[in-house]
């Protein structure tokens, strides 16, 4: 099926009318809000998706690469790990294979070809969409509740920030625009499609590192209080 899943790229004055009300995608968060209705954590990680698939953030995203890189980030860096919070604790193993294989996909999906084919296909619009988000999700997992030193863990936050940031200062300096999915819609709000790509890698580099450093201080709260008390976390 060729059409964007969110529908066309709205206008300004058309935006705060482009509600999203899939039928399928209301029921799903229905049956995980249900699923971890236990859980604040899990219960913040659905309005944070609901934020991303059913408000007008949605339809912004197929008008705005700059607006598409906050919906990412909002699964990556906020729903993901309070998912990962809400899942039964496991301890697990190495980091490593987590977070190489959540880079080389969201890597992955920013190559052109990829991320305007899965702009135009509904199917693989939701492939980018779970593999982003379940990818994220085995990442925290391991950082948050596995059993790796919690310096390792600590590295590995920002790590993924450092990754997520190189991502984004390539496509802040990008000399063209690199998706023809946002060709022309940016145009309609104000700016050219290079501008569009410029803020996107931006947010990317900057603003998508606060998650990343508040779980960081989080984690090192946590082991610290966890050492006064003389027990090894």
């Amino acid at each position: 099926m060729d059409r964007i899943y969110c529908g066309p790229p709205p206008l300004p004055q058309d935006l705060w009318a482009s509600w999203n009300f899939d039928p399928l995608l209301v029921l799903s968060l229905l049956v995980l809000t249900f699923w971890v209705r236990r859980s604040p954590a899990g219960l913040g990680a659905v309005a944070i998706l609901f934020v991303a698939f059913v408000s007008p953030l949605c339809a912004l995203s197929s008008a705005l690469f700059s607006a598409r890189v906050v919906h990412h980030v909002l699964l990556i860096a906020a729903a993901a790990p309070l998912l990962a919070l809400a899942m039964p604790r496991r301890d697990k193993g190495a980091i490593a294979g987590p977070f190489l294989v959540s880079t080389v996909i969201l890597w992955g999906w920013h190559l052109p070809v990829a991320y305007d084919l899965a702009l135009s296909n509904v199917a693989v619009y939701w492939l980018m969409q779970i593999s982003l988000l379940a990818s994220a999700v085995w990442f925290w997992r391991a950082v948050l509740s596995g059993k790796a030193a919690v310096v390792d863990r600590i590295a590995f936050i920002v790590a993924g920030f450092a990754q997520m940031g190189m991502l984004g200062a390539i496509l802040t300096f990008a000399p063209s625009a690199l998706y023809a999915a946002h060709a022309l819609a940016p145009v309609d709000w104000g700016m050219t499609p290079l501008w569009d790509q410029q803020l996107g890698g931006l947010i990317m580099w900057v603003p998508a590192g606060l998650p990343y450093a508040v779980a960081a201080a989080l984690l090192a709260r946590h082991h610290w209080g966890q050492m006064t008390r003389g027990v090894a976390w």
